[in-house]
Parts: structure tokens; sequence; C-alpha cells
């Protein structure tokens, strides 16, 4: 347990060095903030536009608070990803590149602990970052809108960052098993892509899907209560994250070995 601790203290030193505690973070933050300064100042931006016809009349209803909450949350699910792929797709395969995974591994250090120490450390930054911007989110609501309840935030908060933590392993999965970075958040990015547009398109079958955790987030903020295959996608996005870090120490095992 102590080699994991040392291992994962290493990572989390490194991402303060890369100042991925940094940007990240604000990245978020402005991310949270967007939404609702944008829902609130809108009809003053529209008019400062100007070039509209006289007497035309925009009609924009005020949208809810938790309609502007589960709108910031949506920033997440776009931008978001591509931060936490792009962050995190050298994550294994750079350090297999440049040599240093094997440097490390020449010590009395397991496949295991290496991936796993390292997929937490991003998740701790993820999970950090989701929350500080998630939090600007619900302030500013709060103060412009009306104050979404706590316990809704939680919920909404813990959906969202289960499917952030699908998104990471599966890209922590792809540079284990690839040696080029770019390859590797190319191929994550494509495939979370897909799988969220067909899992919208087809939502009335594929209700369990992981990444329907993001729309039963937004359903649970305006509707005060928890959907009804909530827990069944949570369960199955638990599993294919424990699958996928069995499945990226496997691999990366596999291609140290041959290489």
């Amino acid at each position: 347990m102590s080699q994991w601790m040392t291992l994962l203290q290493k990572e989390i030193l490194e991402m303060w060095r890369n100042f991925k505690w940094i940007w990240v973070p604000i990245t978020f933050i402005l991310l949270g903030v967007s939404e609702p300064l944008m829902s609130y100042y809108m009809p003053q931006i529209i008019d400062s536009l100007g070039g509209l016809p006289e007497g035309t009349i925009i009609d924009i209803p005020e949208p809810t608070a938790a309609e502007v909450l589960g709108a910031g949350l949506s920033q997440y699910s776009t931008l978001g990803v591509l931060i936490i792929v792009l962050g995190t797709m050298g994550i294994i395969a750079a350090e297999r590149k440049s040599g240093v995974a094997a440097m490390i591994l020449v010590k009395p250090v397991s496949y295991l602990s290496y991936v796993t120490s390292k997929w937490a450390g991003s998740l701790l930054l993820v999970w950090v970052s989701l929350l500080i911007g998630y939090l600007s989110t619900w302030y500013y609501t709060g103060l412009l809108f009306e104050w979404v309840s706590m316990q809704d935030f939680l919920q909404s908060f813990w959906l969202y960052g289960l499917w952030l933590t699908v998104v990471l392993t599966v890209t922590v999965f792809f540079s284990a098993a690839l040696l080029s970075p770019g390859l590797a958040g190319f191929i994550s990015l494509a495939l979370v892509l897909v799988v969220s547009i067909i899992s919208g398109s087809l939502s009335h079958l594929l209700e369990w899907s992981p990444s329907q955790l993001t729309q039963y987030a937004a359903q649970l903020l305006v509707t005060g209560e928890v959907p009804d295959y909530t827990l069944g996608a949570s369960l199955l996005a638990a599993a294919i994250i424990f699958l996928l870090l069995i499945a990226s120490t496997m691999v990366f095992k596999k291609k140290e070995l041959a290489s």
C-alpha cells in the first residue's frame, strides 16, 4: 500500500509541475460560470447587438434555476470531456514512449499499482475540478435566479462525475494500449462521441447506458426525483470502470513485456 501511495504522490506532484492543478480547475470554473451569466444577460446582449427591424419584439422566457444548472452541466459533456481526454491521453503512452515507464517498472513495482495510481491521480484532478466548476455554476445560478437544493446538486454532481470517470478510464485504457498519445486521445474521444450519439438517439432502448447519466442528472434537477434507470446505469458504469482498469493493466503488461 505504501508503494501505491508513493506512486500516487508522484503522479500528483507531476501534475503540479505540468500546471494541471491550475489550468484544469480554472477551465472548469470558466465553463461553470458561463451558462448562468449568459442565460441572465441574454436579453441585454441581444439588445446591444441592434440591427433588428423597428417594432420587433423578442420574448425570451426566463429559464428556471434547474434548467440553467442543467445547461451548465452540459458544458462538461462537451468541452469538459475534451479537456479530460487531452489532459490524460499521454498519461501512460508518453511515459512508455520516453522510457520512463520501463525505468519505474525495473524496481519492484507492480503493473497494477502503476496503472491504478496514475488513474487515481487523474481521477482526483477530474473530481476536484468538476466540484469547483459545478459549485461556481450553482452559486451564480442561485445569485441570478434561484437556489437549487444542495441535495439535488450533490446527486447530479455524483452522476456527472461517474460519467466523466468512465471517460477518464477509457482514455487510460487506450493510453496503456497505444504508444502514441495523440492516437489514444483520438480513439477515446471518437468512442465517447459515438456512444453518446447512439445512446441519445436510442435512449428508449439504451436506458442503462452510462452516457445516459448526463441526461438523468439534468432530469433530476428539473423534476427533483431520481429517474428510474439511474441505478442500473450507475452500476453498469462502475462495472465498465472496473473491467477497463483490469484490461488496462493486462494490455500494458503485455506491451511492456513484448518490448
